[in-house]
């Protein structure tokens, strides 16, 4: 280790130059990070994303909920959607 560390008359070698390398890297990827998430205007990692679910069964449980279908018809439509799609979404 101290061949390392040692150059030839005593003092720090060329591996002194990698401990700031290592700084600017940390610091870089840090402001970065906050770039990508929080200065474009999106609130971080932790929110989940926005997708919204245009599935068959979705988009009849829509339909039931706003009133355009009734139960009789939001039941048999789900059924056949079941036996087609299955709740997997094959």
């Amino acid at each position: 280790m101290l061949t390392l560390a040692d150059f030839a008359d005593g003092g720090p070698g060329p591996w002194i130059l990698f401990f700031p390398l290592i700084w600017v890297l940390i610091i870089g990827g840090g402001i970065a990070l906050l770039r990508r998430t929080v200065w474009r205007g999106r609130r971080g990692p932790w929110r989940p994303p926005s997708v919204e679910d245009n599935s068959p069964l979705a988009v009849l449980g829509r339909r039931f909920a706003s009133g355009e279908i009734d139960e009789e018809e939001y039941w048999r439509r789900s059924s056949v959607l079941d036996e087609h799609f299955g709740r997997t979404g094959r």
